[in-house]
């Protein structure tokens, strides 16, 4: 399977009277972008611009999501979603990089997102980079939490196809290709080197606490294998409330970095046999038969030795361990990829469970760090938010407009992937 993503470049973003590109500039007709993802669930719509380095605070964050379109090889972005359900992961899709959808307005759960345009918040997530398009939307009063969810997340991908569609006919600035052969084929490739496998665990503990493949909620699957390009022609979507801090919101599982890096050094290193999906559960028969079916299949697929990325803390640690603990018992080597929770002070410990097999992890760095914002000359969204999503407390926000809460309240802080600013040394 071959996927051609072809990068377009955006080096700005502004209204106008026309949606389209020219120049390097991603002009938005916002009243044409609202009347194509209107929702009679909300009552009010608004469009804002956020770019690196405006004193602009978003908040709170549901999801953030990259403008991509199928320009050959499949009908659509997101199957299941905005079209029917089809194989991604082929063909050539264009890619609006530098620009990102972020949705907003009324808190949906309490595990939503800060990001900073500039300051010290912006140093910890990698959206204050991003020239976001942000859409706050402010939901009928009568909409229960997880109506609110599901059409805010609908929102967001209806928003991100919209403005992709601006790059259809483009030339882009330059491709990316990535290919991948079937599996008895790729079993043979590179004798010598280690086979590989990741190992992406995918939250489902739940109601807002879900995350969907190919538009069906993951809870429901038993661990599979997927193609890596799959995971970047979105057949991942984010629908999950958990930390805004190790949330993968559906930007990340686009940009995955551990499926790219993988594949960077893949034939020169290891041997990159491909992805399994698997799921977090909540009850213990349930994270056993995942754990073991996961086991069950990376064996099967003969890896040498798994990568393991986790989504959230506390509950999936234990599915974190499992996975790897039974991998390890069959002779295949892992290096789990998680953050930490250990308390302000550093000294508690950082994961809910543990075991001597778990002795290669690679950490993003604890969440419970406390830092203190800065106030900001714009807020989208509702600040007082700030008082009640995870990190924060009562009495976080200052009457000037400071913050004062843990990094575990900042979106991607300790992104699970890798995919943040923070890093950590062995001693």
């Amino acid at each position: 399977m071959e996927l051609k993503l072809g990068m377009i470049c955006i080096k700005d973003v502004q209204f106008s009277d026309k949606t389209m590109i020219s120049d390097g500039i991603l002009h938005v007709d916002e009243k044409e972008l609202v009347n194509a993802i209107k929702d009679d669930r909300f009552v009010s719509l608004k469009v804002d611009l956020a770019k690196p380095g405006d004193k602009t605070r978003i908040l709170p964050v549901k999801d953030v999501i990259e403008p991509r379109i199928k320009t050959e090889g499949g009908v659509s972005m997101f199957p299941g979603f905005l079209g029917k359900v089809h194989t991604v992961g082929m063909g050539t899709t264009h890619v609006l990089k530098g620009v990102a959808i972020v949705t907003t307005g009324k808190i949906v759960g309490f595990q939503e997102g800060i990001i900073d345009m500039c300051g010290i918040g912006a140093q910890y997530t990698p959206f204050s980079q991003t020239l976001n398009i942000c859409l706050t939307a402010e939901p009928e009063a009568s909409l229960a939490q997880h109506e609110h969810e599901a059409a805010l997340r609908i929102m967001g991908l209806k928003a991100a196809a919209f403005i992709a569609e601006a790059g259809r006919s483009m030339l882009p600035d330059y491709y990316e290709v990535y290919s991948f052969p079937p599996l008895p084929q790729a079993l043979k490739q590179y004798e010598g080197l280690p086979k590989v496998v990741y190992v992406y665990m995918l939250q489902s503990q739940g109601l807002l606490h879900d995350t969907y493949v190919y538009g069906i909620d993951a809870k429901r699957m038993l661990p599979t294998f997927i193609y890596p390009t799959e995971v970047m022609d979105g057949a991942i979507v984010s629908g999950n409330c958990v930390s805004a801090c190790d949330k993968n919101t559906t930007y990340h599982h686009q940009n995955n970095p551990v499926i790219h890096d993988l594949y960077k050094y893949h034939g020169i290193d290891y041997n990159f046999l491909g992805v399994v999906i698997t799921n977090e559960n909540v009850t213990l028969a349930d994270k056993e038969r995942s754990s073991d079916y996961t086991a069950k299949l990376v064996e099967w697929i003969g890896a040498d030795a798994a990568i393991i990325s986790e989504e959230g803390f506390g509950n999936p640690d234990a599915d974190l361990i499992m996975n790897c603990t039974k991998l390890e018992k069959k002779g295949i080597k892992t290096v789990l990829i998680t953050d930490e929770y250990a308390g302000r002070d550093g000294a508690s410990q950082s994961l809910a469970d543990a075991d001597p097999l778990a002795d290669a992890v690679v950490t993003a760095g604890n969440a419970n760090v406390v830092i203190e914002l800065p106030m900001m000359e714009k807020v989208i969204g509702h600040p007082n938010t700030a008082d009640v999503v995870a990190g924060g407390f009562s009495g976080s926000l200052t009457n000037d407009g400071r913050i004062k809460v843990e990094i575990q309240a900042i979106t991607g802080s300790t992104n699970e992937l890798g995919f943040s600013f923070l890093t950590a040394k062995g001693v």
